[in-house]
């Protein structure tokens, strides 16, 4: 999978269907991105570095250095040499000046994947994947860099990390580094990229591709509502099943830049990274710093690859734990259902009305500890609150036990409240600029997880709460974003680590979780979906998608979302209506449905709720049973999108055998003279013959169409009468 030529100085990385291709030229040792598309047969295509042509390399026309640096195809480029392109990495000296170059030292290929300190990352064995590191230096600065890639044997996927290392005597400091870089022609690109705020997040957006920088990025301290670390770069005849697609996504939860830039010569830089912003890292003699890792993807074959690619690579090789190929449990939340109103007495009733309905999880949200009775105070007072939960947590765990049901619980962790005990006892664990007031969010501060004896006071109090009862599933929300970017601990020259340490810490404790927890469920959440990205699902299988549980503008968010994550990945429930943020009304057929495409479960007093909602519960909970490994385990197609066409949705999973599938169609508003609409499906084998059957129609004779008429000449839905309404199609393979 991955080549040496030495005497051409080629390396040639292989997938199945994609070739990556690297360059080592001139005596200087200059290292080139050469190509990276569909697989090539040739070992050799060092032509497109052009270094037969003006500006030449500097052995043969150094009195153009500059003008070569500032179009040479930089695999990973530095600054401050005369590249004026957008760097991948920026130092500065200890004697104040920035500037570097790198040459290729030694390299080294090796089976398997090496983890990143400290890092979220891909994995593989030996016979998944093989791995490439490529050492270059600038001897003047005394700085090493690996460039590490890897291949997978069983997606188009590679890898891409770097680790800065101080081979020299005197410290230098990191302002900006960035994991992968990209070089390129431009081939008249549009962007795809994934924009929103809270309770809007993911949508997709699509755009050309100017002149100059354009990008994404967040610097909140997390990935973000408002941007997503992901960047696409497709042909402008790209659809869902033809065209080229360039790829990236970050492997990160903290700052990100995501960018693409098209050069005075229109050649292309696309480059992920940490975001510089407020970025200093000081590297002592000695020490090293690792760079998170970037997905990349290529195909020829359409967003529907692209999907795929980036799926199965987090599927197999990213998600871990128990319920890494499992079913998760149907849970029920009180939050919609009674926010901070509740005590053991409620909790229990939603309990025993639940489990008669099929549900098999209660969680208990925001509410249970200190004196929190609104969200103004007692962040940080991890202490069950025996006014509320009567008789302590165990008592209530052990009685929802009883019932039948398992139990979860809430956390915000990183947070703590001016209003709360830990507060009073040590206000130097916010994080705060000296001598200014802390900027407030929700009327709460963030902890300084950088000290070590925060994150193990906060990490200890979880813990104790989950040892005292049997505790099998664990929300951990992150609700406000970092500001006022101060740590009490760090040296002046240092503060500008705090971003990256942050980010580090949360990983710390979370990888602690489910070490000591290896039984619980770890959802992730950020006010929503604010931290919805591969480097959380490393520790969790599932993450809260958006607080937003509207089912109309649910299809947008997980239409996003899907575009790189399984669906298995999306925390969805069914909430009441008039739904608490959008006030719409929808079926509860359709918000079934629609939450159907994710974990699944509900967000209500069912005790409260409409007795014809109810009587849908158990038919709900029986579709999901049936299906979910299908959901979990298809392959994702996108037929339609509502995004795009704002009339209708739909979506397709296929087995891995092609033996079955299962068809979303959302029906937003309806049209009148509009008897039925014709969907192309996609996924199946055309040699097979499918019964097909129109799940909520139970008087509808099945139908049998073979796998060749059903993909080229479609299968007709007939379109529900009225607004947001919901239809699944189910297809079996038959002899």
């Amino acid at each position: 999978m991955i080549t040496y030529n030495e005497q051409k100085r080629i390396f040639k990385l292989d997938t199945a269907n994609t070739t990556y291709m690297i360059g080592i030229i001139d005596s200087e040792s200059f290292i080139g991105h050469i190509y990276y598309g569909k697989r090539l047969k040739e070992a050799d295509a060092s032509y497109l570095l052009r270094t037969e042509e003006p500006p030449f390399v500097p052995s043969k026309n150094n009195r153009e250095r500059c003008a070569f640096y500032d179009c040479f195809p930089f695999e990973y480029p530095v600054g401050g040499m005369g590249d004026y392109r957008e760097s991948c990495l920026s130092i500065r000296t200890a004697g104040g000046h920035a500037g570097a170059m790198l040459s290729y030292v030694f390299h080294e290929i090796m089976p398997g994947k090496p983890r990143l300190e400290g890092l979220p990352a891909t994995f593989g064995t030996e016979e998944e994947c093989e791995t490439l590191k490529l050492v270059c230096e600038d001897k003047y600065v005394g700085m090493q860099v690996e460039l590490i890639y890897t291949t997978f044997h069983d997606t188009d996927v590679i890898t891409r990390s770097a680790r800065i290392i101080n081979a020299g005597q005197e410290p230098f400091y990191l302002t900006k580094v960035y994991s992968a870089c990209i070089d390129m022609d431009n081939r008249d690109f549009d962007m795809i990229s994934l924009h929103g705020s809270w309770a809007r997040e993911r949508h997709i957006q699509r755009k050309t591709l100017g002149y100059g920088i354009q990008n994404v990025s967040s610097f909140r301290g997390e990935s973000s509502h408002q941007d997503h670390p992901f960047l696409a770069l497709v042909g402008k005849n790209t659809t869902q099943e033809h065209g080229e697609v360039y790829a990236m996504n970050f492997v990160y939860s903290g700052n990100f830049r995501a960018q693409a830039e098209v050069s005075q010569f229109d050649h292309v830089r696309m480059s992920m990274g940490i975001h510089p912003e407020n970025f200093c890292w000081k590297l002592e003699s000695g020490e090293s710093f690792q760079a998170p890792e970037v997905v990349m993807v290529y195909t020829d074959k359409g967003l529907d690859a692209m999907t795929g690619a980036f799926h199965k690579l987090y599927k197999k090789h990213l998600i871990r734990g128990k319920y890494k190929d499992k079913k998760r449990p149907i849970l029920i939340n009180n939050w919609e259902a009674t926010y901070f109103d509740f005590n053991s007495e409620k909790l229990l009733a939603i309990a025993k009305e639940a489990s008669g309905l099929g549900i098999e999880m209660l969680v208990m949200d925001d509410g249970w500890f200190g004196k929190r009775n609104n969200d103004d105070c007692a962040l940080g007072d991890w202490q069950v609150n025996e006014d509320k939960i009567n008789g302590g947590l165990k008592k209530l765990v052990d009685e929802v036990n009883k019932i039948g049901m398992k139990f979860g619980i809430w956390f915000e962790p990183e947070m703590i409240s001016p209003d709360s005990e830990l507060y009073r006892q040590h206000p130097d664990w916010a994080i705060a600029i000296p001598g200014r007031p802390i900027t407030e969010s929700r009327q709460q501060y963030v902890l300084d997880l950088s000290r070590k004896e925060v994150m193990d006071h906060v990490y200890n109090m979880v813990a104790s709460v989950l040892k005292s009862a049997n505790i099998e599933y664990v929300k951990w929300d992150m609700n406000r974003q970092l500001s006022d970017l101060g740590s009490a601990c760090l040296p002046a020259d240092r503060q500008g680590e705090l971003y990256h340490r942050y980010v580090l810490a949360v990983y710390e404790m979370q990888e602690r979780l489910i070490h000591d927890f290896p039984d619980l469920l770890l959802e992730n959440c950020s006010g929503g979906g604010a931290r919805f990205d591969p480097g959380m699902l490393y520790f969790s299988p599932q993450i809260w998608c958006s607080d937003d549980t509207d089912a109309k503008e649910r299809l947008e968010i997980q239409e996003g979302t899907a575009l790189l994550y399984p669906l298995s990945t999306m925390g969805a429930h069914v909430s009441d209506c008039p739904n608490h943020i959008t006030g719409r009304m929808t079926p509860f057929e359709t918000r079934g449905i629609v939450a159907l495409a994710g974990t699944f479960g509900y967000e209500l007093d069912v005790t409260k709720i409409l007795e014809e909602d109810k009587k849908q519960i158990p038919e709900q909970v029986a579709m999901y049973h049936k299906y979910n490994d299908l959901i979990r385990e298809g392959d994702y197609y996108r037929i339609a999108s509502y995004s795009a066409n704002h009339r209708f949705d739909c979506w397709q999973l296929v087995s891995e055998d092609k033996k079955e599938s299962l068809v979303t169609y959302v029906q937003v508003l309806g049209s009148p003279n509009f008897k039925s609409r014709c969907i192309l499906l996609k996924g199946l084998d055309e040699d097979l013959h499918y019964e097909v059957d129109f799940v909520q129609n139970t008087e509808a004779e099945f139908k049998i169409y073979s796998g060749d008429t059903l993909m080229k000449a479609g299968l007709l839905i007939q379109n529900p009468s009225g607004d947001f309404q919901a239809r699944l199609v189910h297809l079996t393979a038959v002899d």
